[in-house]
């Protein structure tokens, strides 16, 4: 399927390009905050003032496209959805003793509550499903589009993930080990050489087509995914995964990798490169954004701009770097080691 456009409300200044154009926002902490655009033409008040984050920003990024093209669907990717409100709305009926509830938090906690509000606010009637599955959430979302368009049914399609950082949430992976204890900067964040992580948010759209047409950015040629696989059934899936799309290896120009600072699980990045893929370009993204379980949407936007010419920015680079243009960027995710990943995205 071919991407046409895209939108991103990351911890960068993603939603006007800023990001692409050299300003990187640095952060401290093991909290990466998304920075969101002024929503104030786009979303009436009254409707802003009772959104949770994870709505807003899911809004904010896939209503845009919507108003600038015809969707016959939307498809969403999250772990978790609006979490916050959902314990906000478990706290009222303790507080109430089950008595009269606002149903605000209720409405707004449920994963499917940014693609209920995005066809509600733009009368998109058509296909509408949230796939929630941690960390192959968006990779779920990538691969019911390309089944749908496939069939020939439907013709373009808003495909996308969102996730927030929830203090419950937060506090449960800080306490299992995921994040960092000490203080660091995003600068550091990679050459830290310590256990865990840090936490991220953002929400990613793009609006994908049937065919290719003159406003194609980029080709979604397949989207692979696998649980706890062993060294060597990656490489079989890998190998699989390459020959049923027509390359090799050395096809592979690009590689977008979720290394993330965890001295625990990085080195299965660093030996995925070295073994396969030893000549390509190596870029990172989650020292920009934070490691949260639909991040892969974040990279694969980042994939979408260098396949459109615009080269990543400088912290974003992890080795061997070139000059030429980006043309086969296969990006490999894992998320807490369990559920990895492939995308393959082509010009």
């Amino acid at each position: 399927m071919y991407i046409t456009d895209s939108a991103c409300i990351s911890p960068q200044r993603t939603f006007d390009n800023a990001f692409l154009e050299g300003e990187i926002t640095v952060h401290y902490g093991n909290r990466y905050n998304a920075i969101e655009p002024g929503y104030g033409t786009l979303i009436p008040a009254g409707l802003l003032r009772r959104m949770g984050k994870a709505v807003r920003m899911g809004v904010g990024a896939g209503l845009p496209l919507i108003q600038k093209f015809d969707m016959d669907g939307i498809i969403l990717g999250t772990a978790n959805g609006g979490l916050e409100d959902c314990l906000k709305f478990l706290n009222q009926i303790v507080d109430y003793d089950e008595g009269t509830l606002t149903p605000t938090n209720f409405v707004q906690s449920t994963p499917n509550a940014v693609a209920g509000n995005l066809a509600l606010m733009s009368k998109v009637t058509g296909y509408n499903t949230t796939h929630v599955h941690k960390g192959l959430a968006f990779e779920a979302a990538l691969l019911d589009a390309m089944m749908l368009l496939e069939e020939r049914e439907f013709k373009r399609v808003l495909v996308g993930s969102v996730d927030e950082i929830s203090d419950y949430n937060h506090n449960i992976d800080f306490l299992n080990g995921h994040f960092k204890i000490e203080e660091l900067s995003s600068e550091n964040l990679l050459s830290s050489d310590s256990p865990g992580s840090v936490n991220g948010e953002g929400a990613t759209m793009f609006v994908v087509e049937s065919s290719r047409s003159e406003s194609t950015l980029a080709h979604i040629k397949d989207v692979d995914q696998m649980n706890s696989p062993s060294e060597d059934e990656l490489e079989m899936k890998l190998d699989h995964f390459l020959t049923k799309n027509g390359l090799t290896r050395k096809d592979v120009d690009t590689l977008i990798l979720g290394v993330s600072g965890d001295n625990r699980t990085d080195h299965l990045y660093k030996d995925f490169q070295n073994k396969f893929f030893p000549d390509s370009s190596g870029y990172t993204y989650k020292n920009m954004v934070g490691d949260y379980p639909t991040a892969s949407a974040f990279a694969t936007w980042m994939a979408v701009q260098m396949l459109s010419g615009h080269p990543a920015p400088l912290p974003c680079i992890h080795n061997n770097p070139t000059a030429q243009k980006a043309n086969n960027v296969l990006i490999y995710n894992h998320f807490k080691e369990m559920q990895h990943s492939f995308i393959l995205l082509t010009a």
